[in-house]
């Protein structure tokens, strides 16, 4: 086995172990797909990922039981797609639905928010031995980029949670920006530094930037580099205006809401538009409704219902709709039962309700089903690296394809998910 090694390096040996032992031809069995081998997916350009921290209630959402105690009184409500009800809290989001694939089989075994987070993010479990990349930087890894001065992965209001670029390297993080309606803040030159100075620094700092990285192998001197560089042309770059949704019309301002994700979602189209792969919007809002369930519920609804239905409206009467990818994600659901203590919902992996629209998804559709009260998984059970290896496909990402980590394990970008291929039309 040495001198094998000795001709084959580290990296080579594991990739070529794993195809000799899971090869290619037993991978679909494994559920490990690729979209043109599956003739589905590949339709989007752009994701726009949703995420609602803290863990949002099924059942006062997307995952109604009309008529059962465990609603708190809360109604469910038709919408625009036959058959398929929702909470009265998102009358809204009601007359988007025939746009909308709801995956109400999602299950997860991670019921803490940070462990359920960085799964949703991902799709592999917490290790203190590596940090694991979002698929955000996935997306910018194996795509090539739309545009080639923006940054291609981008974080809207995002919590210190999110795990960024994990093991690759830095300048595939997303790009954050905790206020969307400042625009991107510190990106024009300070007043002291004129054109031509900016022009030398730069230029001083390639000059002896390069031969630092040509003579040092760690990956982050060179990622420090290429970030450097990008975050200087981007500076000089017509395409900077695209942060600034202040050119937008009032009226469209208005109907996202005058609120930070409503902000970040308006954001988020516009960076569509010039060409973003992937924007995640965090709701600014805590869905962790362990007290006063129905208050809280009635408080936070309005905003995000208004966001969420103008989104897809916008994205759809711009014709960007059939390109862009809009998921509403969060780590787990609510519990079923209202507790007669605090009046809230705890903690509930067992199932809970993300959505998918856009880019190929089915329209007016559900995928699996929870029992008659949202406590279990009654048909179709769903994973979060099922539901990410769904998007990765959505976006012609190739699930089979390794990256490695700096310590030489190999990595797919969805984990053991396996595509959810009855969601797409």
């Amino acid at each position: 086995m040495n001198s094998i090694l000795t001709d084959i390096n580290r990296r080579t040996f594991v990739e070529s172990f794993a195809k000799a032992v899971f090869g290619v031809s037993l991978l679909p069995s494994f559920g490990i797909t690729h979209a043109a081998e599956n003739k589905v997916g590949g339709k989007a350009k752009s994701v726009i990922f949703l995420y609602m921290r803290g863990g949002i209630s099924h059942i006062d959402t997307f995952d109604p039981k009309p008529g059962k105690p465990e609603m708190g009184g809360v109604k469910a409500i038709k919408t625009s797609a036959d058959g398929i009800q929702i909470s009265e809290w998102f009358p809204l989001l009601a007359k988007q639905m025939h746009h909308v694939s709801l995956v109400r089989s999602m299950t997860s075994t991670q019921g803490i928010h940070d462990r359920g987070t960085y799964l949703a993010h991902t799709s592999y479990f917490m290790t203190s031995t590596i940090t694991h990349p979002s698929l955000g930087s996935w997306a910018v890894k194996q795509l090539n980029p739309v545009n080639a001065v923006l940054p291609g992965n981008i974080l809207i209001n995002g919590s210190p949670q999110h795990p960024r670029s994990g093991y690759m390297p830095t300048q595939l993080a997303p790009l954050p920006i905790v206020d969307p309606g400042a625009g991107l803040q510190n990106s024009t030159l300070p007043k002291k530094i004129s054109e031509s100075d900016f022009v030398r620094r730069i230029a001083l700092a390639k000059a002896l930037g390069t031969p630092f990285v040509a003579q040092t192998p760690h990956r982050d001197a060179a990622a420090y580099l290429k970030v450097q560089q990008d975050a200087a042309s981007l500076m000089k770059s017509e395409d900077l205006k695209v942060f600034d949704i202040s050119h937008e019309d009032k009226k469209m301002q208005a109907a996202y809401g005058n609120h930070t994700f409503g902000k970040g979602c308006l954001l988020a189209r516009r960076l569509v538009e010039s060409g973003v792969r992937f924007i995640e919007v965090e709701d600014a809002h805590n869905w962790d409704t362990h007290n006063d369930q129905i208050k809280q519920m009635e408080n936070m609804t309005p905003s995000t219902d208004q966001t969420m239905a103008a989104l897809l409206e916008d994205l759809h009467q711009r014709g960007l709709l059939k390109s862009t990818l809009v998921v509403m994600a969060t780590e787990f659901g609510r519990s079923p039962q209202i507790s007669n203590t605090t009046a809230g919902r705890g903690h509930h992996p067992g199932v809970f309700t993300w959505w998918l629209a856009g880019a190929g998804m089915k329209g007016g559709y559900i995928h699996g089903k929870s029992d008659e009260i949202g406590e279990h998984v009654a048909e179709k059970p769903v994973t979060m690296p099922d539901c990410n290896a769904t998007i990765a496909q959505a976006m012609g990402i190739d699930l089979q394809k390794i990256e490695h980590s700096p310590s030489g394990r190999p990595f797919t970008v969805a984990d053991k998910g396996k595509p959810v291929d009855e969601v797409f039309a």
